[in-house]
């Protein structure tokens, strides 16, 4: 794909991955359409870009945000599913709010625009939708089960849609990180294990997430895994799953 003069929705990008992906297309000529519920982190990610303030689990934020951008535009181009929310508590003790929280956050805010959006791109014939997943939606993280519930369910309707999309020119690109240094992880809920602290210095910075998304773009990729280094870790689950698994527990303090 040819970036420059596209439009893009971009969720949850008032900061980390969201507002570096902004500054990442801004470079490259995309007119940006942004949401967040922080409005003074949404003029600092882009200053010219159209920004819609709100909570995108609500149905009347999304439509805002969809309106607006064809009403700026005329058109979208891509939409990157970024917004979403992490949880540190056991699965076996968290309270089910705060799991419904977490998928109404993580996954049907994401159905809900992207469900918006794919009928505008099959009257034009093109657009991508961009799913922002984690490496935890293709490696179940034991420290953030749920968190890592909530990806897979996004992975799945991400390859899913892709096939329903297919033709009619509607593309998906599921983008997996492994760890990003933001506040994404100082704002979830429950306690990270001490080993996984110790883990966080193989973390990728926000920019070189964002710069993985923006190549995946342009290269009309399946599937984006940043970085690279995580994909060992996917054929590892698949190959030696119990050597993982112990692998893991060790580093949560439950082995």
């Amino acid at each position: 794909m040819l970036l420059n003069g596209k439009v893009a929705i971009i969720t949850g990008a008032s900061a980390g991955i969201g507002a570096a992906c902004a500054a990442e297309l801004d470079r490259c000529g995309v007119r940006l359409s942004l949401t967040a519920r922080s409005e003074e982190g949404l003029r600092k990610a882009a200053p010219h870009a159209l920004i819609t303030a709100g909570d995108l689990t609500s149905e009347r934020t999304r439509r805002a945000v969809l309106e607006r951008t064809l009403e700026r535009y005329g058109s979208v181009d891509i939409l990157i599913n970024n917004a979403g929310a992490g949880c540190y508590i056991p699965s076996w003790r968290a309270p089910v709010e705060e799991a419904r929280r977490l998928m109404e956050l993580n996954y049907f805010a994401l159905l809900g625009m992207s469900q918006l959006v794919a009928p505008h791109m099959r009257d034009r014939g093109s657009g991508v939708i961009v799913n922002i997943s984690s490496i935890g939606g293709k490696v179940t993280l034991p420290w953030s089960t749920l968190y890592s519930a909530t990806k897979y369910a996004v992975n799945a309707l991400t390859e899913g849609m892709r096939v329903e999309l297919r033709r009619d020119g509607v593309r998906t690109m599921l983008v997996c990180p492994g760890y990003v240094h933001t506040g994404f992880q100082a704002a979830s809920s429950g306690q990270v294990p001490e080993g996984v602290v110790r883990a966080r210095r193989f973390a990728i910075s926000p920019e070189a997430c964002a710069t993985a998304i923006r190549r995946g773009l342009e290269r009309d990729a399946r599937t984006v895994v940043t970085p690279r280094a995580g994909w060992l870790l996917v054929a590892l689950s698949r190959i030696f799953p119990a050597l993982l698994e112990a692998r893991m527990a060790r580093l949560n303090g439950t082995a």
